[in-house]
């Protein structure tokens, strides 16, 4: 949990908080959660890593989520909250911590916001969203190329010398099935009917910001970093 926060930290003292960071696919959250986690030392938390880490770890919340999952059922929510609270206990998570893919929902925002209100030392959450325009989105995604070596091509934006072979060592590209267009209209409805009910949430009480994804990685980060302290400074914030 979190160390008491000062009305207005200095810059060495600034504490993120907890920060749901919010992007459709192809976004780039990735890149920008790895920014914020070097900046301010602080983790990324994602509910799939715990899940599969209690699986693994065979705890009796990990065998209950086993015992679901191996009948090819979702794992409610009251399980994979009693699991994120496990997480949110440990010592890293002390400044704050990115979440990743947690809240999915209106009830797991709702049972977040009553679990972190219960430390009067802790911040309440954040959500920034990045923002790229659909079709900019598409081509990210649909025009994506990888080597077997691993390093990624793009046939709109970067692509290689030859069609369809690597600079690198001349082998073969590959589209992987989940960046064809058909995947990635189903990801972008699922991201969109789960995603509006949280981002209202945190809007309508002004912990939301928007940020354009369209830009340089640098420039991006600046602006979520930028639109943090927005919040976390923010007179109006509703906590």
């Amino acid at each position: 949990m979190l160390t008491e926060p000062t009305t207005a930290p200095a810059e060495k003292d600034f504490l993120p908080g907890p920060v749901l960071l919010l992007g459709a696919p192809g976004v780039g959250k990735g890149t920008q959660a790895k920014a914020l986690m070097a900046a301010y030392g602080i983790p990324q938390i994602s509910t799939g890593d715990i899940l599969r880490a209690n699986i693994s770890k065979g705890t009796p919340l990990g065998k209950l989520a086993k015992a679901l999952v191996d009948k090819g059922k979702l794992v409610p929510d009251d399980l994979v909250n009693q699991m994120v609270a496990d997480r949110l206990s440990q010592p890293d998570t002390r400044r704050g911590f990115i979440l990743d893919g947690y809240p999915r929902t209106l009830n797991q925002a709702t049972w977040l916001d009553a679990y972190l209100a219960a430390d009067p030392y802790t911040l309440p959450v954040v959500a920034i969203s990045i923002v790229v325009e659909y079709e900019h989105l598409l081509r990210r995604i649909t025009g994506r190329r990888i080597s077997p070596s691993g390093r990624i091509y793009n046939t709109y934006s970067n692509p290689p010398a030859v069609p369809g072979i690597c600079d690198e060592d001349g082998t073969a590209l590959v589209q992987r099935p989940d960046d064809s267009e058909p995947v990635f209209v189903e990801r972008m409805k699922t991201f969109e009917s789960q995603t509006a009910p949280v981002v209202e949430h945190y809007r309508k009480q002004g912990r939301f910001e928007e940020v354009d994804g369209d830009q340089p990685v640098e420039q991006v980060t600046a602006a979520i970093e930028a639109a943090l302290r927005r919040l976390r400074t923010s007179k109006t914030l509703n906590i």
